[in-house]
């Protein structure tokens, strides 16, 4: 297995070797072999979690290191990964489409979750699916969410709910026809150097408040006020969305526009293709995705995302039977 690499305009990313992709592919598959396997129960889950133990030491050596620290941009890319390509169904092109039953590519999101901390999903989004399908949707192409194809703008993911996840999983299946579809991230780590004293002081206050995304539906919930940034002010933890994250003063308008433009600066772009996986810590990394162009004939764009939490502990009054379903 390569080192992991650091290329001036991509994230870094991680290589599994042949060997390595073969010998995950194997355990994967062994997740795979009952006919009544269904990712969202727990017993799948479990097994799950201790195949995670059977994966290449490398691979669980790189992703325990991004976990207790995720580096200057916040994201990693693992490239190699098994998904059962040749044996794929047509791209999904239906509204809140999941993935319940057990894959070879389920399996390795559900596995590399539990290296992270716990799969975790919402409730109000997508059904509360562990693993969730990210397509294009015929009549969504400008809708500003995972089912649309026009600009995703930058955000984190669930910033507005209490539990938002620690970590954000998207395993490319297949890719755009024409391969331009990129992903973006902009880490606080490389943001902040960019801003004024005066605007990273705004972005602590109260004064924003984050209403919950298009994709969970119509949501009359109420949000208070909270900054963007909160935690140590050397390396803070942020929560925001372009699109649903409003300034509630002057100085909160111009201090997230500053924001605005310095994550457009310190933005990287990186084109996935089958078997890449990119784990966002949403923590401390906005992200979103440049535009593309579906044919819906079956073969566009397919990227299957989960959540993990670090401590799902903390989340125990939010789960109905200490389950992984967040409400």
């Amino acid at each position: 297995m390569h080192e992991i690499a650091d290329p001036t305009d991509e994230i870094p990313d991680l290589t599994l070797d042949p060997g390595d992709t073969t010998e995950t592919d194997k355990v994967a598959r062994a997740l795979c072999g009952g006919t009544h396997d269904r990712v969202d129960a727990d017993e799948w889950v479990a097994r799950a979690r201790a195949a995670w133990d059977e994966l290449p030491l490398s691979l669980r050596r790189s992703v325990r290191q991004f976990r207790r620290h995720s580096g200057s941009r916040g994201a990693l890319v693992i490239r190699g990964l098994p998904v059962d390509a040749a044996g794929l169904p047509a791209t999904p092109s239906v509204p809140d489409s999941v993935q319940r039953e057990a894959t070879v590519a389920a399996a390795v999101l559900t596995m590399i979750a539990c290296g992270l901390g716990d799969p975790a999903a919402y409730l109000a989004e997508k059904s509360g699916a562990l693993v969730q399908d990210v397509v294009p949707v015929p009549g969504k192409e400008t809708f500003s969410g995972n089912a649309g194809s026009a600009l995703l703008t930058f955000h984190n993911e669930n910033a507005f709910h209490q539990h938002e996840p620690d970590y954000v999983l998207m395993l490319c299946l297949r890719a755009d026809h024409d391969r331009v579809a990129g992903l973006r991230t902009a880490c606080l780590r490389e943001v902040l150097p960019l801003l004024s004293a005066v605007s990273r002081k705004v972005l602590f206050t109260p004064e924003f408040r984050t209403a919950p995304p298009p994709s969970f539906g119509v949501d009359n919930t109420v949000v208070a006020p909270q900054p963007l940034l909160s935690g140590a002010p050397e390396d803070p933890d942020i929560r925001m969305a372009t699109i649903a994250t409003t300034a509630l003063t002057p100085r909160a308008v111009t201090a997230l526009t500053a924001f605005g433009h310095a994550c457009n600066t310190a933005a990287r772009t990186t084109r996935l293709t089958p078997g890449d996986l990119v784990i966002v810590d949403n923590r401390v990394t906005v992200h979103g995705r440049t535009a593309f162009r579906p044919r819906y004939d079956g073969a566009d764009r397919w990227v299957q995302r989960t959540f993990a939490i670090a401590d799902l502990r903390r989340s125990r009054d939010h789960r109905a039977d200490d389950g992984y379903v967040i409400t």
